[in-house]
């Protein structure tokens, strides 16, 4: 992975776009691939959990806490607002509460790897929102949505046990059994996982290619504000609470780019192919808006001790 893929990714994205909107019935028969695709990124992110992952968690936890909290407690809270504010339909507000509501998700890991932000702390609340997201993100869908959309919790928590916890395990087992061979399959994960998101992002864009033409510029505005709001305020908790200019870039990616493949997952399973639209939206504007930031901190030294240590 290199600088060049800051470019090239967004790029990609916006092809994809234009591709699916250009094939749309083609593209849109492989609406079953979405969730294999989701799987395989989930199985991924369990390969890259190591023991010192672990010992980052436990011995300093305080950015993982505040990350994490961050996550569950602001993100669905700003899409209500936002989707009350602007108006937005139930299955549309669904949609943007759906995204809010889910973990980190691995574009998350590669913007803050090619950003040079602190990676292992990007895994760790990756990691830690997953695992907690498979009871938090039902939950919070119930509690926001309950009075508008029908919700079956039961169901939703079964769908993140299968689509979330079974493959993080797996990857995790599988990577202790490969040793150090892991060392050889983890330079493919990162290029291996933009694939996988672009491939997403088309066939989701191409099921809702019709409304993404008739939505308006509402909801593309709630998606991209849902999105600023999320990095600039986790980046602005992040400094107040003391935390280093790497690390709170870091909490901010983590907190603006939500798993946004899960929600448009949950949307197809649980509510309809509408309520998956911001998921599919969000999907091309953070990894647009993740790019530009990964791109711009990339090239800054994090601070002026760290600038005086590198000279050394």
């Amino acid at each position: 992975m290199n600088d060049r893929n800051l470019i090239l990714f967004p790029i990609l994205a916006l092809l994809t776009t234009g591709l699916s909107l250009w094939a749309q019935e083609l593209i849109a028969t492989a609406q079953g691939a979405i969730i294999p695709c989701l799987s395989i990124i989930m199985f991924m992110m369990g390969l890259t959990l190591k023991k010192s992952d672990i010992i980052r968690l436990l011995v300093e936890p305080r950015p993982v806490i505040v990350g994490v909290a961050l996550q569950f407690l602001l993100m669905p809270l700003i899409a209500l607002e936002l989707s009350s504010l602007l108006r937005l339909s139930p299955q549309l507000t669904a949609g943007m509460i759906l995204v809010g509501s889910c973990a980190g998700g691995t574009a998350s890991n590669v913007m803050c790897y090619l950003a040079r932000g602190d990676v292992a702390l990007s895994v760790c609340m990756t990691i830690t929102s997953t695992t907690l997201g498979v009871l938090i993100t039902p939950a919070l869908i119930g509690f926001y949505l309950s009075d508008t959309v029908e919700v079956d919790r039961i169901s939703m928590l079964i769908s993140m046990v299968q689509l979330v916890l079974f493959p993080v395990v797996a990857g995790a087992l599988i990577g202790k059994l490969a040793g150090e061979k892991q060392k050889i399959i983890e330079k493919y994960l990162a290029p291996l996982s933009m694939v996988l998101i672009l491939i997403i992002i088309s066939i989701v864009v191409a099921i809702n290619a019709g409304m993404l033409l008739q939505v308006g510029p509402l909801t593309v505005i709630a998606v991209i504000l849902h999105n600023i709001l999320g990095i600039g305020i986790g980046f602005a908790v992040s400094r107040l609470f003391g935390f280093n200019l790497r690390q709170s870039q870091t909490i901010a990616i983590e907190v603006g780019m939500q798993n946004s493949g899960l929600g448009v997952a949950l949307a197809i399973q649980h509510f309809s192919a509408s309520a998956a639209l911001p998921g599919a939206m969000f999907s091309i504007w953070h990894n647009l808006s993740g790019s530009f930031f990964a791109s711009r901190w990339a090239r800054k030294r994090d601070t002026i001790e760290e600038a005086i240590k590198d000279a050394l």
